[in-house]
């Protein structure tokens, strides 16, 4: 049986017909609130860890709280849910004897919110927010109890996208679909991508493979800039990708002016927008032995698609 965390998120929804597919395990999710749904039950965390009684193969910890972008969260709050959650439910599986796998979704925020050159494992760790940091705190427990014959990975993705996903990648899709100018195309950058698809595969896998434990990161294949991303976008319209070359030092005024005056385009989305961010896949690679099931300009071109 799979114990799963998060399976009314993003990731969760995907994960789920992911195992519906494979048709193999049984699986029991935690949330705040108890249900039955057609593939599985629902049990409240606070019945849960109130049963020692209830056993499973293969954890999977999804749930967390995300970082906030609107910055209307309580710091404390990071804390008592990516770690505080994770601390109690990793208790648990030590204790399971039932437990073989226990797989913790971190980010690679954990690591470092801006990267210079290519982030790796051996990067060392450095996060500014409480978001990273309250990430890396629960791996850090976790590593330091790694159990001698039990699997444990913590998995590091970089940004995630795909159908019925909501974020970055959609506000630059409105640009391409209504035939707006990217004002942004003077920034040169490259960025990781990681296809929801590609992040199911690998979870599946380490359910079933001999993979050391460890930390791992995930991304796709390859890396694109913004403008590369914009063209793709128009491509999957059928139309030409509109490209504007404002000069980077007016636009980096333009978000200063942003930041006193609160408008849309500030410094902090600026930096989202233009930054680079690349991360390696070579290590996940190496221990499952294979490749990746989807490319990175299919996966992208999957979610560009479901957009419209």
């Amino acid at each position: 049986m799979i114990l799963l965390t998060g399976s009314t998120g993003f990731v969760g929804q995907n994960l789920l017909s992911h195992l519906k597919a494979i048709d193999k395990y049984d699986i029991l999710s935690l949330g705040r609130s108890a249900g039955v749904r057609k593939e599985f039950a629902t049990l409240t965390y606070a019945d849960f860890f109130a049963n020692p009684s209830i056993a499973a193969q293969h954890y999977i910890h999804l749930a967390g709280k995300a970082h906030d972008l609107k910055k209307t969260a309580n710091d404390q709050e990071y804390f008592e849910v990516n770690f505080g959650l994770t601390k109690k439910l990793y208790d648990r599986f030590l204790e399971d004897q039932e437990a073989k796998t226990f797989i913790f979704i971190s980010s690679v925020k954990a690591a470092k919110d801006k990267v210079e050159g290519v982030l790796t494992e051996d990067t060392a760790c450095d996060p500014v927010t409480p978001y990273g940091k309250s990430k890396l705190q629960a791996e850090r427990y976790i590593l330091s109890k790694l159990p001698p014959d039990k699997k444990v990975y913590i998995l590091r993705p970089c940004m995630i996208h795909g159908p019925g996903n909501k974020g970055n990648l959609n506000l630059l899709f409105s640009f391409a679909q209504k035939g707006l100018p990217y004002p942004l195309a003077a920034f040169d950058n490259q960025r990781s991508f990681l296809s929801v698809d590609n992040l199911t595969f690998v979870i599946g896998r380490l359910m079933e493979k001999a993979v050391p434990s460890g930390i791992y990161h995930l991304s796709d294949d390859g890396t694109f800039s913004t403008n590369e991303l914009i063209a793709m976008m128009a491509e999957s319209l059928d139309k030409s990708p509109q490209l504007l070359k404002v000069p980077a030092s007016l636009i980096q005024g333009i978000a200063k002016l942003g930041d006193k005056l609160k408008l849309p385009l500030n410094s902090e989305r600026l930096q989202k927008l233009t930054e680079s961010y690349v991360v390696s896949n070579a290590k996940i690679k190496a221990a499952l032995g294979e490749e990746l099931p989807v490319s990175a300009k299919e996966g992208l071109m999957k979610t560009f698609a479901s957009f419209r």
